[in-house]
């Protein structure tokens, strides 16, 4: 139920899909990983339209302005209407460096035959 004031940090990251449940949004700001101005926020901290919101998701750290608050959880089309992205191109380019020095395939392009695979093994050491 949304205040007038504003709504709960963990319902809010909820209902915008930045986290696929409530209690791992919940979990997010327990450890510390969700900050408003910088300051690490409980769950239970109000956000209102104009604060900007913070999330570390390893390795990057995603930074959303709140725009307007939604009653319950939107449709992934209808969320730019609540939040914009405020994330640094850096920041996004870590997450696709990250997943090339894992061995990333992109999708649809199967498994490895076994040469690509004998190739990758001997690539690594």
């Amino acid at each position: 139920m949304t205040t007038q004031e504003g709504e709960r940090i963990d319902k809010f990251l909820w209902f915008v899909r930045i986290f696929k449940s409530r209690s791992a949004a919940t979990e997010a700001c327990r450890i510390g990983r969700v900050t408003i101005d910088g300051q690490p926020v409980k769950p239970a901290h109000i956000v209102t339209p104009g604060t900007t919101v913070a999330v570390r998701k390893p390795p990057v750290t995603y930074t959303w302005l709140v725009t307007d608050l939604p009653n319950n959880r939107v449709g992934a089309k209808l969320v730019a209407g609540y939040i914009s992205d405020l994330t640094p191109e850096v920041e996004k380019n870590k997450l696709a460096a990250s997943k090339a020095a894992f061995g990333y395939r992109p999708r649809g392009s199967g498994r490895p035959t076994k040469r690509e695979r004998r190739d990758l093994e001997d690539f690594i050491g």
